[in-house]
């Protein structure tokens, strides 16, 4: 029962929706919401608004992006019009007004579950923008490294070792002095996984950023020696780490994330629950 109601508000808040066609903004009367949140007198509603457009103005949100009052012309019967106040509200306003409305009100409460679920509903997304951000950052840093290895076999014709030896070198100037052995114990990886696996965004591509730049300097420089080549990638990471370092960002200070794998795992699943005309998980990665 609880969850049909929730069902019906949900339809009776959403088809009375407004859409501005110049801006594409969504918007809701709070005329229309009064009734849906069973309140009978305008002015009763009022003191709601109120008491919604202060915890706007507390969370730090401007209340004329959310709360914008306006005056309406309404029909009262024979062809009359007469004018009342109305306020226009985003669908963040019409949540505080739900959470600032009486819970002793069966609408009121189902409201509050319904913009529960309504938020969660939308963190779990961005949550889940954010992870598919971060893993499509990592397979990015692989194709990266990929390219840096092949040009470094094509120069000293050893790939696995030279290559081990200046991205270790690399990852020391990036990380302060700290080598990717002694990140790796200072973030808890597994010693059969790579470090960038568990690394934040951020340093991923700082990480990538470093790696490209060695890879086209190679070329351009034509460099053909693991002492030269070492050295500017030293020299790229420690560049790269000033950039982040003057911002107040130390790459080895900043916390271990989720193993890349589980996230992985997360948006396969996530993928097989969508509709099969849904963007493939390839798409969705941005991964080749």
């Amino acid at each position: 029962m609880k969850k049909d109601i929730i069902i019906r508000l949900r339809t009776d808040f959403e088809e009375s929706r407004y859409l501005d066609k110049d801006t594409g903004l969504e918007f809701w009367f709070a005329r229309d919401l009064k009734d849906l949140l069973g309140y009978r007198r305008w002015e009763n509603f009022v003191k709601v608004i109120s008491k919604a457009k202060a915890a706007c103005k507390t969370a730090g949100y401007s209340i004329k992006d959310h709360f914008l009052d306006i005056t309406k012309k309404v029909e009262i019967g024979a062809g009359a019009q007469r004018s009342v106040d109305d306020v226009a509200l985003t669908r963040y306003a019409c949540y505080l007004i739900a959470q600032n409305g009486d819970p002793n009100k069966a609408e009121i409460a189902f409201a509050q579950t319904y913009f529960a679920l309504q938020t969660r509903r939308l963190e779990i997304i961005e949550e889940r923008l954010t992870q598919a951000e971060r893993l499509q950052a990592r397979k990015k840093l692989t194709i990266s490294e990929k390219a840096l290895s092949g040009v470094i076999y094509e120069r000293l014709g050893d790939r696995q070792q030279s290559f081990a030896i200046i991205r270790s070198e690399g990852d020391k100037a990036l990380f302060g002095g700290y080598t990717t052995q002694k990140m790796k114990e200072r973030l808890g990886v597994p010693q059969n996984r790579a470090l960038a696996d568990f690394l934040p965004t951020i340093t991923i591509k700082a990480k990538d950023f470093a790696t490209e730049i060695t890879a086209f300097k190679i070329k351009q420089d034509d460099l053909k020696t693991r002492d030269k080549i070492s050295e500017v990638h030293v020299q790229n990471n420690i560049d790269v780490r000033k950039v982040l370092t003057d911002r107040n960002i130390i790459p080895e200070d900043l916390p271990a994330d989720e193993d890349i794998k589980k996230i992985e795992r997360k948006i396969e699943s996530d993928m097989k629950k969508l509709p099969k005309k849904s963007k493939s998980f390839k798409e969705f990665t941005g991964s080749e």
